[in-house]
């Protein structure tokens, strides 16, 4: 029986480091592996942008609101990375799908905040500070984003930042 293509997940996905000025960084730890931790990740839908995959995934995963805070607080880093989709999750994807394309964006919030997680995705979730949080993630691509946050805000600091790092 063959599956309609519009049920599989396009490989195109975000993936969002959501922090503090500070640089407290929020990680969730997946349902489907416990004790593997990550940012919000997700999937592109049809006819989303980028921006709106990752104000869903934030609102899903979270059920916080970008839309809440300053416009300009939900980043688009304009960073793809490619990556091999592990083997157990290629079921999801049109046969012949082995890699998927990931867009970074970052949020800042004032202050660690506490959030409603999706308990069919995640188990528990967990405010850490950068350096731990990038230890604790399972993908390389996290981590990497996670180290950069430092860097990027640099490159990007404006007089009216949404989140001047600490």
């Amino acid at each position: 029986m063959n599956r309609d293509i519009s049920t599989y997940k396009i490989p195109v996905s975000v993936l969002v480091i959501i922090h503090t000025p500070d640089l407290q960084v929020l990680l969730l730890e997946r349902a489907d592996h416990p004790g593997y931790w990550q940012s919000v990740t997700g999937s592109q839908n049809v006819g989303e942008t980028l921006r709106e995959t990752a104000i869903r995934e934030i609102n899903e995963e979270t059920g916080l609101s970008p839309t809440a805070y300053p416009l300009s607080s939900l980043s688009d880093w304009e960073t793809e990375n490619q990556y091999e989709i592990f083997e157990e999750w290629r079921w999801r994807y049109a046969p012949g799908i082995t890699h998927n394309t990931e867009h970074v964006f970052s949020l800042c919030l004032p202050e660690p905040k506490p959030v409603t997680i999706a308990p069919e995705e995640h188990l528990a979730y967990r405010w850490l500070p950068w350096q731990q949080a990038a230890e604790k993630v399972f993908s390389w691509t996290n981590a990497e984003a996670i180290r950069d946050l430092v860097s990027y805000y640099e490159k990007t600091k404006t007089a009216h930042s949404p989140c001047p790092i600490i």
